[in-house]
């Protein structure tokens, strides 16, 4: 059986085709599970700008890279600690080039701006996901305020 650590780094990755569904709290390895929904595939698009996430409990989500570049949970934009957070101006056209497993609770995206300190779990990608129109209206607030945009 072909290992998840090879699988993510094709376009797409079904997460080792195991039944993820399987076992109420855990992980088809035995691992107990980090979060109550399991992704059961990631795919990237061709065009490399838009990251698709499959859940078991039948949620599907197509986050834009740039939306995943400027909500990413890395120190370099969250910050260090509370007041801290970054605004990242000129993001538009940013790319995702790699998806990188890390262990069986998150990816590490790889972006074409040599960004990848981002560690994406599960259940941020479910916070992304729901919380999209927080994040997004916010991100372009700040935008504003700072007299940033979003192309430079």
């Amino acid at each position: 059986m072909q290992s998840c650590r090879s699988k993510c780094l094709a376009t797409s990755l079904d997460l080792c085709g195991r039944g993820l569904s399987s076992g109420a709290n855990r992980h088809p390895s035995g691992q107990a599970r980090m979060t109550a929904v399991w992704p059961t595939e990631l795919r990237l698009s061709s065009d490399k700008r838009t990251l698709t996430v499959s859940f078991d409990n039948g949620e599907t989500h197509a986050f834009p890279a740039e939306y995943l570049r400027v909500c990413s949970p890395s120190a370099e934009v969250q910050g260090h600690g509370p007041g801290q957070k970054k605004t990242v101006p000129g993001k538009r056209n940013v790319l995702i080039y790699q998806v990188e497993p890390v262990g069986n609770y998150a990816v590490r995206l790889h972006f074409d701006d040599m960004h990848d300190t981002g560690i994406f779990t599960w259940s941020y990608f479910l916070e992304l996901a729901h919380e999209e129109d927080r994040h997004w209206g916010t991100y372009l607030r700040e935008l504003e305020e700072k007299g940033l945009s979003r192309d430079r």
